[in-house]
Formats: C-alpha cells, sequence, structure tokens
C-alpha cells in the first residue's frame, strides 16, 4: 500500500500557480476528498496530514523546502515511521507528457527532475512510486526552467486539473496497494467529447487528404 503521498512544488504565493507545483495541487485535491488538514511540521520541514484510511495511517506531504531539497523531507519522515520506498508514492509535474495526460510508475530515472534527484539520493533508492502529471515542453532545453516556473495556458492549466481529477479516482486502489487497477485508472486517459448528433465522419467531411 501507499503510505505516504508526496506533493512536488515550490513553497510562496509566487510559485502557487505555476507548473512546477502540479503536485501540490494534486496533494491539496487528495487532503479535500479525504477530510485531511495540512499543517507545518518544523521536525519535517514540510506541510503535513495524518489520516487513518481503513485503519491503517496514510500521509500527506508537501515539502517546503524547495523543489531540489525535497528529499530532505522525504526521508525524514519516511525514516522515522519506517516507510519503505516502495510505500512512496511522489507526484510531480512532467515535461516529456502533454497537459492531459498522467502516467503511474515505479523506479527508474529522475528525467532531471531536482525534485525526484534529491528523493533518490536522499532516500538511497530509486524505487518509489511517481506520479507524472504532464505539462508539456517547451520545445528548446534553454527554455525549460522559465516554463515550468510559469503559469499554463488557460487551456493548458484546464487540461492539467482534468488529469488531477480523473487520477484522484484511483487513491482507493493506492492505498490499498492494488496498483495494478490503480495504474489502469490513471492511464485510461481523457474522456473524448463525442461529436454532434449527425455530424459527418472527419473523412467525408473533409475529403481524402492521401
Amino acid at each position: 500500500m501507499i503510505r505516504l503521498f508526496v506533493g512536488l512544488g515550490n513553497p510562496g504565493p509566487e510559485y502557487e500557480a505555476t507548473r512546477h507545483n502540479a503536485g501540490f495541487w494534486w496533494l491539496d485535491a487528495l487532503a479535500a476528498k479525504l477530510g485531511a488538514r495540512l499543517a507545518a511540521e518544523r521536525s519535517y520541514h514540510a506541510h503535513v496530514a495524518r489520516v487513518n484510511v481503513n485503519g491503517a495511517a496514510v500521509w500527506l506531504m508537501q515539502p517546503m523546502t524547495f523543489m531540489n531539497r525535497s528529499g530532505l523531507s522525504v526521508a525524514a519522515l519516511a525514516r522515522f515511521y519506517k516507510i519503505a520506498p516502495q510505500e512512496i508514492l511522489v507526484v510531480h509535474d512532467e515535461l516529456d507528457l502533454p497537459p492531459g495526460q498522467a502516467r503511474l510508475k515505479c523506479g527508474g530515472g529522475n528525467g532531471g527532475h531536482n525534485g525526484l534527484k534529491d528523493i533518490q539520493a536522499q532516500l538511497g533508492s530509486a524505487d518509489f512510486w511517481r506520479l507524472r502529471l504532464g505539462i508539456g515542453h517547451p520545445g528548446v532545453k534553454a527554455e525549460v526552467v522559465d516554463y515550468v516556473l510559469r503559469k499554463p495556458a488557460p487551456d493548458q492549466r484546464e487540461a492539467l486539473l482534468a488529469s488531477i481529477e480523473r487520477t484522484l479516482a484511483a487513491s482507493a486502489e493506492l492505498i490499498a496497494g492494488d496498483m495494478d487497477r490503480a495504474t489502469m485508472k490513471i492511464h485510461a486517459g481523457p474522456v473524448r467529447p463525442k461529436p454532434p448528433r449527425g455530424a459527418a465522419p472527419a473523412a467525408a467531411a473533409d475529403g481524402d487528404r492521401r
């Protein structure tokens, strides 16, 4: 089961609406769903909540250390409560997925993400779960830092929020440790709108495009 949910972001009002804080957005939504209230915990340098789900303690965390020191908070709580890497889910923004898409995986590299990099270093293991929320890519590597620290365009924000709502539907499976079913729900993708009744198929309407 997942005993520790970690949403990644940067503290401070200037970062609240930026792409890099997508993990914070997801964790706020999970806390609301579970009726949990995050509170500052100085010993973990984080905002933390504990909830009981089916008799088991589940922890929610937003590190307040800035992104590149996220591992400090995660490792401190995990060590104190003896939470194994495989019982941790880290939710973060993902450049390699378009807005609206999300992917769940365990282990692997950090893709240059500073939050993942520090968590891996502090835990001494890469074998934690990751929920990757797509934010898209600016197309040029040199623009990545500015891109993640800017607010998404309205349509991108709408797609990202929709992916958060959709992936939250797998929270019960994540807590229960049913990762196969959770993966199926998360990877299902957004529901495409149905075409208007009576609309002609695209190929027939637009002609032969070969």
